[in-house]
């Protein structure tokens, strides 16, 4: 009893130190009269209000918040004070026209997951440098030479879906196939030993990557921290064999490996793992949730999936066993299946929202943004506001019809630190939907309804379903 009584006076007296740190850090922040911290709550010592966010549909969430505080309010997340913007124009002060005073920002743990030379961990000349040689490595002009090999990728993947038979949980095969399209982009063609070392170290990483940060020998954490260390290690061996056959290659290790600076400084192997294993990550989970709630929509609109099937079925080369492969051409003339697109990342939103930090005391519309507080754009609040998009909660790509006004559509983000992959990102996924809807049938098994995150929202259950092959002579799918 009596080390139960203390630990309660313990506890106590945490919650009675947090809770004065906090009010005198407000009362500091808003004194002499100046502005304002924006209204909302602050929720519990150091939890904050991070249990109701991630217990809560992301739209609930967010939009409960806005309609009680307007589009600018306080709360505190995952440790950290943070001040939410719901507007376009808040979304661009931050990350466009004053992006000066807002740093990237992302927990420590993460950081080290990922590799502090990251260009998204960075601004100034490294990060401008990097995101140029990314985006130049993932340009139009170079992903449109990858779109047999994508093809390959997507139809393989199909067939053992289809063959097996059995309930496959779709976000998991998602992941497997944007992992390999990633694979392809970062290194080309790599030997099937090496490819199957990087994906066996990079699951381990990934299911550290949100897991408690602990130094514990045998935890999720501590085992993804070793398994990232021979990940910057399968990357050296790969760099040195290309130096020493001296290859030189058009995806991205080869534009890390050719840089240099205005003083012909090179990259260290470190800061290309890192740059390597940042870009895998950004692009693998984001693609493959967006791939699962893609096929939930078709699921639920059927007059809309026999649409798309009719475009691609009628593009040149689409359907049947003599299937021509895919041109570039054709991918950017199917324009039923961009509006699908771009309404199912409004709809599903991945990216609920953007971290950044105030470098210094900002005001922006009479409220202060303290330094060292996070400041979050919240793109689902807007993707989701009737104002910009009427009736927001109906899947309707025709409103893509006409392009959304600036700053309300913004899913691979905005300003300098934009997804640099978006169109590679964009191409899978028309790929991957070509060849499913040309040659597969699928039902959704069991619940149709819920969400879960992983850590991005996606169906509940990652959408168990079962698929198998079809001609373009089949009935159509019921």
């Amino acid at each position: 009893m009596e080390i139960t009584a203390a630990a309660a006076v313990v506890v106590v007296l945490i919650f009675l130190f947090l809770s004065y740190n906090i009010l005198k850090q407000i009362r500091r922040e808003t004194k002499h009269g100046g502005p304002k911290l924006p209204p909302g709550s602050l929720g519990w010592p150091y939890i904050g209000e991070t249990v109701q966010m991630y217990s809560q549909h992301p739209n609930v969430f967010f939009a409960t918040k806005q309609k009680r505080y307007g589009e600018i309010f306080k709360t505190h997340i995952l440790g950290c004070p943070c001040v939410m913007l719901a507007s376009p124009e808040a979304a661009k002060f931050v990350l466009v026209s004053h992006a000066h005073l807002f740093k990237p920002t992302y927990p420590k743990s993460k950081e080290k997951m990922i590799g502090p030379s990251a260009l998204f961990f960075h601004g100034g000349d490294y990060h401008a440098h990097l995101r140029k040689l990314v985006q130049t490595s993932l340009s139009p002009e170079k992903i449109k030479k990858l779109i047999p090999y994508i093809e390959n990728i997507a139809v393989s993947l199909l067939d053992s879906w289809a063959g097996h038979g059995q309930v496959i949980n779709t976000f998991i095969e998602m992941k497997k196939f944007s992992f390999d399209v990633g694979i392809l982009s970062l290194f080309g063609h790599l030997d099937g030993s090496i490819r199957e070392k990087l994906k066996h170290n990079y699951v381990i990483v990934d299911k550290g990557y949100n897991s408690l940060p602990t130094k514990i020998p045998g935890t999720t954490y501590h085992k993804a921290v070793l398994a990232r260390k021979r990940l910057s290690q399968i990357v050296s061996e790969i760099i040195s064999e290309r130096k020493e056959k001296r290859l030189v290659d058009s995806d991205l290790l080869g534009h890390l490996l050719n840089f240099r600076d205005g003083d012909g400084q090179i990259l260290t192997e470190d800061q290309i793992a890192d740059n390597i294993i940042g870009v895998l990550f950004a692009a693998q989970d984001t693609t493959a949730s967006a791939l699962t709630w893609i096929l939930k929509y078709l699921q639920d609109n059927h007059n809309l999936l026999q649409a798309l099937k009719a475009e691609h079925i009628s593009s040149e080369g689409g359907g049947g066993g003599d299937q021509k492969p895919l041109t570039w051409a054709q991918t950017k003339n199917m324009p039923l299946t961009y509006r699908f697109m771009m309404e199912s990342l409004r709809m599903a939103t991945i990216i609920s929202f953007t971290y950044r930090e105030a470098v210094v005391d900002v005001e922006y519309k009479g409220y202060l943004i303290p330094k060292g507080w996070k400041v979050m754009p919240l793109f689902r609040n807007i993707h989701h506001n009737p104002d910009f998009f009427p009736d927001p909660q109906i899947f309707d790509p025709s409103r893509f019809e006409v392009a959304p006004r600036s700053n309300t559509f913004m899913p691979f983000g905005n300003g300098v630190h934009a997804c640099p992959g978006n169109h590679l990102a964009k191409l899978e996924i028309l790929i991957l939907l070509h060849h499913l809807l040309t040659k597969f049938r699928w039902e959704v098994v069991g619940s149709q309804s819920g969400i879960e995150y992983a850590p991005f929202p996606i169906p509940k259950q990652g959408l168990p379903a079962r698929f198998w092959k079809e001609s373009i002579t089949s009935s159509p799918q019921k």
